[in-house]
């Protein structure tokens, strides 16, 4: 470390064990990791508001608390944002109202009346989204007219049909199946305070019909659509009910396969709500035991901190453990490892070697061999998951002579093969999910029906094949994946980051596959990468990103203040690309060490990752814990060697 003064090497070595501390101190008894992971304000306020749909006894407390949360996050627009500090959201605005006023906020309440000045501001709640418009026709609020026909009868269709339900994403899959037997039978919540949200609107909200074209949708295809949703709208009362009883009787037996116990369907809120009231409407009552199983597991969702509480979308023990444990591999020394071991061996048995999930019908003939994302989650393993729990593994193997990771190792490479679009891309959870037109129907005015390949997904698979021997020369895998992040990086030099906010996270994840790969240094792809990371830089040392970037109107990365999972991502970046000594990087380092709290990590508010690109973002309350200290170590491991070059495929 000939550059590095004696203090500030002192002082990097401190911050790491005093952040290895820090994140063994969150380990739980069996060797896990679970975070809080945190979203906008929809999914407690939709929580507040199944609850008073299916008529439960009140819980006076549990609302207060979730009410405080409400109010905290409200923004200075007077509506609420999708992300910490960000713009005003129209739909998020009207369910917050709504669940606060279901509450019990007076209407009066200066709270409340600046929400509904700033919704009224910008067109009133007609200018909801598909999903709020759902739930606002199940409370009465607007007609089924208001929202887009969605014949269950749908399930029935064929795989040659221009739509298909494995056509779709797994969580649109999953979140519409229940959601078409609500549709057909147009149940009415129970609402016992009989609260509703007229004043909202600017007109009569039973007056209003569909939702206009999205941004993102072709003004050709939407007429198309909107013409077919006219006409289901006509013709579905004439369907056969001995159709229409098949078809439920399908979509029942759909999600009855796929229940997952108290995990739920898809392991995510839409669905495991959307199935609890579709129970309901189907007259099964609250003792039901596929009705009772999924609403126990929506309750295993909240989190209650003091006087707050929210519901979290989902959980993510298998990321935060995986991801954790690569942090203290790097971190290294004699109670990290160890704690890294147990991790590890923790998620050996919740590799998924049995069931062929929804992935098998495009995939028939691969074994199945992922880890889900969740605790458990068998038909819908995830790709980002699976590369990144191998490579900790294998790392664990290698570096620490570890035995029995040798077969989990060799199921999850092989599945990770076989899920290879033909583009040369890797998706989250499907193959040749490229079905784009299907964004242009009139639910999908969210742009997020599909799960296509993705270039932070792709960068993954591919480091994780590199790490494990592959090359661009001894593996079509990795060549067609390497040439799918060749014709996707943008001019500037950074790519996509579907999953994490956004070019930073791209950006990172890719210069980390191609190091791995072997791709030069001085590759002129990976140089543009390295020079736009270092121009970006924030002037306090560090980096950041708005969810702005995630614009339809392609600009770029756009300027936000530095976070600390943002500034380890852009480290590990630079350093992948062979910049560990570049000015940058120390100032990123210095950024790290002087932002460090009492506790060995780091405070973050902002949102820095993504669960729909404009719609849903996320807040891992892990990121700012583990990513850190894996940045600053891997600093110190660079520095301490003569070669400089990034060995591991993150």
């Amino acid at each position: 470390m000939d550059s590095v003064t004696a203090t500030s090497r002192e002082a990097l070595e401190s911050s790491i064990a005093s952040a290895t501390q820090g994140v063994l101190g969150f380990q739980q008894s069996d060797g896990h990791w679970v975070f809080e992971l945190e979203a906008d304000c929809t999914i407690p306020a939709e929580y507040v508001l199944l609850r008073h749909y299916l008529a439960e006894p009140v819980d006076a407390a549990l609302e207060a608390k979730i009410a405080n949360y409400l109010r905290r996050i409200q923004g200075a627009h007077g509506g609420w944002p999708l992300v910490h500090d960000g713009e005003f959201d129209m739909s998020a605005s009207v369910k917050a109202y709504f669940a606060l006023k279901m509450i019990g906020d007076p209407v009066d309440a200066p709270h409340m009346v600046r929400a509904r000045e700033a919704i009224h501001a910008r067109g009133g709640a007609i200018n909801s989204n598909v999903f709020t418009r759902f739930l606002l026709a199940m409370y009465g609020v607007v007609t089924w007219r208001a929202v887009p026909v969605l014949p269950i009868e749908i399930v029935l269709l064929p795989f040659w049909s221009p739509f298909h339900l494995n056509k779709i994403s797994y969580w649109a899959r999953t979140t519409m199946v229940p959601l078409m037997v609500i549709a057909a039978l147009k149940p009415l919540a129970r609402n016992p305070k009989g609260v509703g949200i007229d004043e909202l609107f600017l007109q009569d909200p039973r007056s209003i019909g569909m939702t206009a074209k999205a941004p993102h949708q072709s003004m050709a295809w939407f007429l198309l659509f909107r013409s077919l949703d006219a006409i289901l709208r006509v013709i579905e009362p004439l369907f056969p009910k001995s159709l229409r009883k098949r078809a439920i009787d399908a979509a029942l037996a759909f999600t009855e396969e796929r229940l997952n116990g108290e995990d739920g369907m898809g392991a995510i809120y839409p669905p495991m709500a959307n199935i609890v009231m579709m129970y309901d409407a189907l007259g099964k009552d609250e003792n039901f035991p596929p009705r009772a199983i999924t609403r126990r597991g929506i309750d295993k969702l909240l989190v209650i901190n003091g006087e707050e509480a929210y519901c979290q979308p989902c959980v993510s023990p298998v990321w935060d453990t995986t991801l954790t444990a690569h942090a203290l591999l790097e971190a290294g020394g004699d109670t990290a490892v160890p704690a890294a071991k147990q991790g590890l061996d923790w998620l050996i048995p919740r590799q998924e070697l049995e069931v062929k999930g929804d992935w098998a019908v495009k995939r028939p003939d691969v074994r199945p061999g992922g880890w889900a994302f969740q605790y458990n989650n068998a038909h819908y393993p995830d790709l980002d998951d699976t590369a990144v729990v191998v490579m900790s593994m294998d790392r664990m193997r290698r570096e620490h002579g570890a035995t029995g990771y040798d077969d989990a190792i060799a199921r999850g490479r092989e599945w990770i093969e076989g899920m290879q679009s033909d583009d040369g891309g890797w998706a989250a959870f499907d193959v040749n999910n490229l079905e784009y037109y299907l964004n242009n129907i009139p639910f999908s005015d969210h742009g997020a029906l599909l799960d296509p390949p993705t270039e932070d997904v792709t960068a993954r698979c591919i480091s994780m094949l590199a790490q494990l021997g592959e090359t661009a020369k001894t593996s079509k895998h990795v060549a067609d994946g390497v040439a799918y992040l060749r014709k996707t990086q943008h001019p500037e030099g950074s790519w996509y980051g579907r999953w994490g906010m956004n070019f930073i996270y791209g950006t990172w994840s890719v210069l980390c596959a191609l190091n791995m790969a072997g791709v030069r240094h001085d590759d002129p792809m990976i140089r543009k990468a390295a020079d736009w990371l270092a121009s970006i830089q924030n002037q306090d040392g560090g980096w950041g990103e708005d969810a702005v970037s995630y614009r339809l109107d392609y600009r770029g990365w756009e300027a936000a203040p530095s976070t600390a999972s943002q500034t380890a991502w852009a480290l590990l970046a630079l350093m992948a690309a062979g910049e560990v000594d570049h000015p940058a990087v120390a100032r990123g380092v210095e950024y790290l060490i002087a932002t460090q709290n009492e506790k060995g990590l780091w405070d973050e508010q902002r949102y820095t990752a993504t669960g729909f690109p404009r719609v849903f973002y996320l807040r891992y309350h892990g990121y700012p814990k583990f990513f850190p200290l894996w940045a600053l170590a891997r600093y110190r491991n660079l520095r301490n060697t003569n070669s400089r070059v990034v060995g591991v495929g993150m």
